[in-house]
């Protein structure tokens, strides 16, 4: 019986999501938008952002707008790593713009790793899948749909899109920060709605909790470099380049820094108390009281995501050592991928690091340098829509501020004096259904109804009324 439960369940997500993309002329509109969005390659190896971000600007001169309300741009260094801007002019220009911020830009993709094409959307078993299915198309495609949605309104508030290139490759060019710096007329306002937030699926599959992003880590590279004479592998020593990198290496797993709260992750534990459990609930709570208990450090911490919401994290994500298999390695080098708490810099990280690697292995910090990310508290003015418009499309499912353990191009926005919210409204489940990975997924019944979500939400901020 419970088989056929199972498969009950699954028939009757795949018959929502299906009768979902169908049944509305809007959804059927948005569809097309998003597939060729998601079919669009963007990988920086191979992909064009710039053609994508071309085809949304046609989509949004046919809706109507003027030629002099979207603008695409692709520097003449990185034709390919192209963006756009359009703006839909408010009524009342003391009302502040917000500005929907997305980016075009996926993560690589091999066909040979994945079951399907990662450029094709592919429908199945009540999914889309696809490279950028969830990261970040959907949420691009919405914006770029809402826009084409709300020129028939004139809004008292201004409503701004960016969609970049760069957000997922640190060394790339960034549209995000391009615009932050050389063009800030074009992206003003008063208040960012970005990717970060969303919320999550139960183990029932339904909805327990939508997200509101409120401050986010920092990404920042550093390279971990031992050097040695080395030598003839037939007369191995101690004193090796690859020993000295690996003892380094160690001694940073070994380390965790400080725990750290802001008024974001202090409310975010806060609820997260409850549905914890009896020890990991009671931990949280001495934590928040002393977050020099290590005893309540080390039982939260056994949750990653609790973890990472708790302080500065640094892990291993590449290695190279040696240049021949019979000979000792004369270099190796680890690069070491470090997310900073709001508030923690560059150099104190780097100090650390230093101290931890010890006398024979050098670290550097590596170019680009984002900036510091910076704390932000909750506004309520920003956070009173989404709880409002929540009631009306996730019925009973609580809206929780947390702070991203991962890092967009928010931080860009932020530098320069606008604060940036993830919006919730985009479930993911457990596994992060492929984000980042092989066979990225979204669920179709969550793209459409984040898609709902998120327009009533922009309307709501937008305050449009009828020409």
């Amino acid at each position: 019986m419970r088989g056929w439960r199972v498969l009950a369940a699954a028939f009757s997500l795949l018959s929502a999501g299906t009768a979902s993309a169908q049944n509305r002329a809007d959804q059927r509109a948005f569809l097309g938008l998003y597939k060729e969005l998601v079919e669009t390659d963007t990988t920086l190896s191979a992909g064009s952002c710039t053609r994508a971000a071309e085809q949304i600007a046609a989509r949004l001169k046919a809706a109507g707008y003027p030629g002099d309300a979207v603008m695409t741009f692709a520097p003449p260094d990185h034709p390919r790593e192209g963006g756009i801007v359009a703006v839909l002019s408010g009524s009342d220009p003391a009302l502040p713009a917000v500005l929907l911020l997305g980016h075009l830009d996926v993560v690589e993709a091999r066909r040979a790793d994945w079951a399907r094409d990662p450029f094709t959307l592919v429908e199945e078993g009540g999914y889309y899948y696809g490279r950028g299915t969830f990261d970040d198309k959907a949420q691009s495609a919405i914006w770029a749909d809402t826009m084409i949605r709300l020129r028939p309104l004139t809004p008292r508030r201004t409503v701004k899109l960016a969609l970049t290139c760069g957000e997922e490759t640190t060394f790339a060019f960034n549209g995000a920060e391009w615009l932050t710096r050389t063009r800030p007329d074009l992206i003003a306002a008063g208040f960012v709605l970005n990717e970060g937030g969303g919320g999550r699926y139960g183990a029932n599959g339904r909805p327990d909790m939508l997200a509101v992003q409120v401050g986010e880590k920092a990404a920042q590279n550093y390279t971990l470099t031992a050097t040695n004479a080395g030598g003839h592998s037939a007369q191995p020593v101690t004193d090796n380049a690859i020993y000295a990198l690996a003892d380094a290496v160690q001694a940073i797993r070994a380390h965790s820094f400080p725990v750290s709260f802001t008024p974001t992750t202090r409310a975010f534990f806060a609820a997260m108390v409850p549905g914890a459990g009896a020890e990991t609930g009671a931990a949280i709570t001495r934590l928040l009281a002393d977050a020099g208990d290590a005893g309540a450090d080390a039982i939260v911490s056994r949750d990653k995501t609790f973890r990472a919401s708790l302080r500065t994290t640094c892990v291993p994500t590449l290695l190279s050592a040696g240049d021949a298999e019979n000979a000792l390695p004369q270099r190796a080098t680890a690069n070491i991928n470090c997310r900073l708490f709001p508030g923690e810099t560059v150099e104190n990280v780097l100090e650390t690091l230093r101290r931890l690697a010890g006398p024979e292995v050098t670290v550097t910090a590596n170019q680009p340098i984002r900036p510091t990310a910076v704390p932000l508290a909750p506004d309520p003015a920003i956070l009173a829509p989404m709880t409002q418009v929540a009631k009306r499309h996730f019925p009973g499912v609580p809206v929780v501020p947390m702070m991203s353990a991962g890092a967009t191009d928010g931080v860009f926005f932020q530098a320069i004096g606008i604060p940036v919210y993830g919006v919730p409204g985009m479930l993911v489940e457990g596994g992060m259904t492929g984000i980042h990975g092989r066979n990225e997924r979204i669920r179709v019944k969550a793209l459409y109804a984040g898609r709902d979500y998120l327009f009533d939400l922009v309307k709501a901020y937008a305050e449009p009324a009828r020409r």
